[in-house]
């Protein structure tokens, strides 16, 4: 079972356009704690920059107007991103619930095989057992 499920994931990862693929290393990325860490480390470099290393002649002083700019230009990416990553999700969510009841319907077919190969070797033992002990009487006894 396990085989069958790594086969349909793969065949599934296999499909993906290279858009959807991108949508997926971009909301793995930025929805990470490395990213996070990250753009903090970027935000105090850019500071410390303009206010130890460069202290005349910065070029984004206090208030880091341009630092406020780049944030924004970020935060309004992000939320694109985060909306691509959520139709995304959608859809990985609406394919592996097709895949869960393709299977669901698969085994109940196999269930409803197997009981009437069960329901038949029953009828069979019980009219074996009847033949060898010689007795005509119903076995199966009412309603069966």
């Amino acid at each position: 079972m396990t085989g069958r499920a790594f086969t349909w994931h793969a065949e599934h990862k296999a499909s993906l356009s290279y858009g959807e693929r991108a949508a997926d290393l971009l909301r793995n990325g930025m929805g990470s704690w490395p990213f996070v860490s990250v753009f903090i480390a970027f935000m105090l470099v850019w500071a410390g920059i303009n206010i130890w290393i460069l202290q005349g002649s910065a070029w984004d002083p206090y208030p880091y107007i341009l630092l406020n700019l780049v944030r924004s230009m970020l935060a309004g990416l992000q939320g694109a991103i985060l909306l691509i990553a959520a139709k995304r999700q959608d859809a990985i969510a609406a394919a592996m619930a097709q895949h869960d009841y393709d299977t669901d319907v698969a085994a109940r077919a196999e269930i409803e095989l197997l009981m009437k190969v069960n329901a038949r070797q029953l009828r069979f033992l019980e009219q074996l057992v009847r033949s060898l002990t010689g007795d005509t009487s119903d076995l199966a006894g009412p309603g069966r």
